[in-house]
């Protein structure tokens, strides 16, 4: 009997001992989404406790349970995280070209093998603990952090973290602490955005449940079952096939908008296709599981179309992909939902001119993108047509991460601080890859500093994401193996050399031109926005500078001894010239900015 006791405890203390004692980390990160994975990740690289709960058996989120695996943008920008992901998937598919099936993108993959690589990712990580299958239910702020009740494994686990980072779809966990937020589109008078809505109103973007249809072979038959409610109607000019005198794409261009590597096809198709409109974000559990439900039935009713109505037969639900019963995916894709009031707000203003700004964000960038304006709203009718802006590449500052009214708290997903309209274009899948890392980073600076995210210095979070080679500045000629990229992305980020912007078709461009040459006086006026209280010397019209120029500038500039290293006089190019001022002005350029991007 003693014996049997004995086992029983041995068997039933370790189950007791994780239900009663308190867990503790330094970072917590709900959600191990698309940015939370990427938080999570970078969060423990820097050698700093953290758990990920996520609520699904995967990670990745959009890009992987969601199953938008293909990825928009950033193609010239292969940013920290978002670089080495691809990489992965360049090696396993066996190279670039291996993932270029489709024609909306330049990088398709299979779900479940991108899911793959981010655990691959995460298991490497020994400072990381991924908690799969665990629900958020509610966080109470700490005199040293927060206290974060979890569901998991059907047992209530608390977990005490010196900093929570929200990596949730919708903003949830910023919402139930009482972190404030805007929600629909923003009225112009209320972000100074000309072209946004008259009027502010409550209308988000169109989500999507996407699903994957994989190739069973001619002759074969994989139809599903006709869905409830099915009106063939809805899906009417999807493509040519019954749309007389409108311009749309053939079906077979449709179907290989996201064809995937060994002949599937991501269904993700926003024209009469399975694009679903609701506003999830303030609905209970309950309600959002029947919306859910709605958008299922809208993607199976467009599957039943591809099948019947286009003669798709032999293109069936996957099944090799997704753990779920109905083969479809395991979360919505969604667009967009709250977006934080943080330090700062991303407008379209500091896109379109980010020097001409009362606030230099730009010099604060901890992020970069390069897609267009892009917004979802085929299935509300009631949405106002607004007229996106065409826009060049851009950065997120890192304010944007920062909740105003909230301490020890990040943002790591698409619910950072922007504008409805930005939303359209910081939304994407690099660019929020590259934001929960930038997460990860001010994570554990805040959590070894033992201060909030706000109290962090911006030039210290901007260097560790170079150091994660990451990118501040959004040049697409200025690649990470570029002898000077290092010196260009910190020059750049203090106002001492500007790049411009292209706007151009789905792959926006901001250009440096490295090998290219500057006016003399348009360095001077540079240098007199970084060093207002300074004098420098003043040139002839059109006089390109040489390396004699530079001296003359930065001994009257910065009352310093200079000896060039280049000795005889020749005209400077922009990228030796940043790597020059780098190591002449790098300290007294980089010095501190605020959140808004002034200097301190």
């Amino acid at each position: 009997m003693r014996l049997f006791y004995a086992l029983c405890c041995a068997i039933l203390f370790p189950f007791l001992l994780f239900s009663q004692k308190k867990i503790h980390t330094q970072v917590l990160v709900i959600g191990g989404g698309t940015g939370g994975v990427a938080a999570g990740i970078q969060s423990a690289r820097m050698q700093v406790a953290t758990i990920i709960a996520e609520p699904t058996p995967w990670l990745g989120g959009m890009l992987t349970a969601a199953g938008v695996s293909a990825t928009d943008g950033n193609h010239q920008m292969p940013a920290g995280i978002w670089g080495e992901f691809r990489e992965r998937l360049r090696k396993h598919y066996g190279g670039a070209a291996a993932l270029e099936t489709g024609w909306v993108s330049n990088t398709h993959f299979e779900p479940h093998i991108g899911a793959a690589m981010f655990k691959e990712m995460a298991d490497e990580q020994p400072h990381l603990n991924v908690w799969y299958k665990t629900i958020f239910q509610k966080a109470t702020k700490t005199k040293k952090g927060w206290k974060v009740t979890l569901l998991r494994a059907g047992k209530t686990v608390t977990v005490h973290c010196k900093i929570l980072v929200d990596a949730t779809d919708l903003g949830d966990v910023a919402a139930s602490v009482g972190a404030d937020y805007d929600l629909g589109m923003d009225s112009r008078t209320q972000t100074g955005e000309r072209m946004a809505a008259e009027q502010g109103n409550n209308i988000v973007q169109d989500l999507t449940w996407c699903a994957i249809l994989k190739d069973f072979g001619t002759g074969s038959d994989h139809t599903i079952p006709r869905p409830p409610n099915y009106d063939p109607q809805l899906y009417h000019c999807a493509c040519e096939h019954d749309c007389k005198g409108e311009r749309v794409l053939p079906c077979p261009q449709m179907l290989s908008y996201a064809k995937l590597p060994n002949e599937k096809y991501l269904i993700n198709w926003p024209r009469m296709g399975n694009d679903y409109y609701v506003n999830l974000a303030n609905l209970n559990q309950n309600e959002r599981v029947i919306a859910e439900n709605e958008a299922k039935n809208q993607t199976l009713g467009f599957i039943y179309f591809i099948q019947n109505e286009l003669g798709f037969r032999h293109l069936g639900l996957a099944n090799d992909e997704f753990p779920t019963d109905d083969k479809l995916a395991l979360i919505p894709y969604h667009r967009e939902g709250r977006r934080v009031m943080g330090l700062v707000q991303l407008n379209i203003n500091h896109i379109l001119a980010p020097y001409e700004q009362q606030q230099p964000l730009y010099r604060t960038g901890i992020a970069v993108g390069n897609y267009p304006i892009d917004h979802h709203h085929d299935k509300n009718t009631a949405a106002p047509q607004i007229e996106f802006p065409p826009v060049p590449s851009f950065n997120i500052p890192a304010g944007c991460l920062i909740p105003c009214n909230t301490d020890h708290f990040l943002i790591a997903d698409k619910a950072i601080s922007v504008t409805n309209i930005v939303n359209g274009a910081s939304r994407l899948q690099p660019v929020v890859l590259q934001i929960g890392q930038a997460a990860g980073i001010m994570a554990a600076m805040s959590a070894t500093a033992q201060k909030s995210p706000r109290n962090l210095s911006v030039r210290a979070i901007q260097t560790a994401v170079l150091d994660a080679k990451g990118y501040l500045m959004p040049y697409v000629d200025v690649p990470p193996t570029h002898p000077f990229s290092r010196a260009i992305q910190q020059i750049t980020a203090t106002g001492l050399l500007r790049g411009v912007g292209e706007p151009h078709e789905w792959a926006n461009r901001t250009w440096f031109y490295p090998d290219s040459t500057i006016l003399a006086n348009v360095l001077v006026n540079d240098m007199k926005t970084v060093f207002p209280n300074k004098k420098f010397p003043q040139f002839p019209n059109n006089r390109v500078l040489t390396n004699n120029d530079l001296t003359n500038i930065l001994i009257y500039g910065t009352n310093k001894g200079i000896r060039m290293e280049i000795q005889e006089e020749r005209p400077l190019l922009r990228g030796e010239l940043a790597d020059l001022l780098w190591k002449y002005l790098g300290a007294e350029a980089w010095r501190e900015v605020g959140f808004d991007g002034n200097f301190k």
